[in-house]
C-alpha cells in the first residue's frame, strides 16, 4: 500500500530533533509522496529546501492566515519567484482563520488570501486552503476566482459545503480527525464527497489519528486515516490508498514516474 500525505509541515520546529530520521523512514513505511506547504516566507523557503533534498517531498509556498501580519504587496514577487522553482506544486497554505482572537485582522487575512488566489490564477497553480471558522467568507473568495482549482485541507465544513466545493471543481482533504470519536461532521462530509475528489493528509506535526492521538504526528500515521476513509466508502484500504494517491498526483501535477 502506497500513500500520499498531501499536507505535512516537516519544516516545523517539532521536527528539529530528528527531522532527517523521520523523513528517511517514510518510504519504508509505505509513504510514496508528501507535500510540505509553507506558512510564511521563511517556512516556504524551508519547504523548498527540504523538497530539493528528498526525492518524494514536494513544496507549496505562501502566507498562512495566522502568519500574514508581516505581509506586504511586494512579497507577492518573492512568492512568485519561489513558486517557479523546481518541485513547487502549489500556492499554500493560504486562506482564512477566524478562530483565534489574536490572529491578524480579518480584513488583512481576506486581502492576503485574494492576492494569493490571483497569483495562483496567474501562474496556473492549484491552491491549498486553510479554512477555520470562516466557511462563508472562504467560499465567497473561491467563487470570485472560478479559474483557480484548489483543495480545502483538514476539511471542517458541513457535507453541504463539501458538495458545493465539489460542484465548483475543488478537492477535499481529511486528516486524522476522521478517526476521532466526535468526528460526526467530518464523517458525513467524507461520505458526501466522490472518491475522485478526496485526498488524505496528516497535517503533521498536528492532528495525529487514533491510536496516536495526542502525539507528534508524522506521515507514517496516515495509514490509520486511510483505513477509516476506506471503511466510510466501503473500499479495501489498498484501493483507498491507490485512489487518493492518484487523486493527489493529478491535482498537484506530479507525474507517475516521479516517486521514491
Amino acid at each position: 500500500m502506497e500513500l500520499f500525505d498531501t499536507h505535512a509541515h516537516y519544516d516545523a520546529e517539532q521536527f528539529d530533533p530528528d527531522r532527517d530520521g523521520v523523513l528517511a523512514a517514510l518510504p519504508g513505511a509505505g509513504v510514496a509522496l508528501v507535500v510540505n506547504p509553507g506558512c510564511d516566507l521563511p517556512s516556504s523557503e524551508a519547504a523548498l529546501s527540504l523538497a530539493a533534498k528528498w526525492p518524494f517531498l514536494y513544496a507549496a509556498v505562501g502566507y498562512h492566515p495566522e502568519n500574514c501580519a508581516p505581509y506586504r504587496e511586494e512579497d507577492l514577487d518573492t512568492i512568485r519567484d519561489m513558486a517557479r522553482r523546481d518541485k513547487c506544486v502549489a500556492i499554500g497554505e493560504i486562506g482564512l482563520d477566524y478562530y483565534w482572537e489574536e490572529n491578524p485582522p480579518r480584513e488583512l487575512q481576506r486581502r492576503v488570501f485574494r492576492d494569493q488566489m490571483a497569483l495562483a490564477r496567474e501562474l496556473d497553480l492549484p491552491v491549498i486552503v486553510h479554512d477555520r471558522e470562516a466557511h462563508g467568507d472562504s467560499l465567497a473568495v473561491v467563487r470570485d476566482f472560478p479559474q483557480v482549482r484548489g483543495v480545502f485541507h483538514c476539511f471542517s465544513g458541513s457535507a453541504e459545503m463539501a458538495k458545493e466545493l465539489v460542484r465548483l471543481g475543488w478537492m477535499i482533504s481529511f486528516t486524522g480527525v476522521l478517526t476521532y470519536k466526535n468526528a460526526r461532521k467530518a464523517l458525513e462530509a467524507a461520505a458526501a464527497v466522490p472518491m475522485d475528489r478526496l485526498m488524505l493528509e496528516t497535517d503533521s506535526p498536528y492532528m495525529a489519528p487514533v491510536p496516536h492521538r495526542g502525539k507528534r504526528c508524522d506521515s507514517r500515521y496516515l495509514v490509520h486515516t486511510c483505513r477509516k476513509l476506506a471503511e466510510i466508502k466501503g473500499l479495501a484500504p489498498e484501493e483507498c490508498a491507490r485512489i487518493t494517491l492518484e487523486n493527489g498526483r493529478r491535482f498537484f501535477g506530479i507525474p507517475s514516474t516521479a516517486n521514491i
